[in-house]
């Protein structure tokens, strides 16, 4: 499984359609694809939503990020992470 972070901006549309049951409709999409919602941030900037993720590949991302699209009209830029002791030691392998 890999992370993945997703990271929504409310629209106007999208704002009027706010509710705990389609934050769970989300959840349940992600989990049907296979993936877990390891945790969800409303955050101020930017963006107004991350998501962290685990799915199983970045084509299972891409249709999660296409989903929540089009369940909760939030366009996504979904970006795959890996933990900072991960990158430390792919750069050495590197040199």
């Amino acid at each position: 499984m890999t992370t993945f972070f997703m990271m929504g901006k409310y629209n106007q549309d999208a704002l009027k359609e706010m509710s705990i049951k389609r934050t769970q409709a989300a959840v349940k999409a992600i989990q049907s694809l296979g993936g877990d919602v390891t945790g969800m941030y409303a955050l101020l900037g930017e963006y107004d939503l991350l998501f962290c993720v685990r799915l199983p590949d970045i084509e299972t991302a891409m249709k999660a990020s296409l989903s929540l699209t089009r369940l909760t009209g939030i366009p996504f830029n979904t970006c795959p992470a890996v933990s900072v002791e991960t990158f430390d030691r792919l750069a050495v392998e590197q040199v």
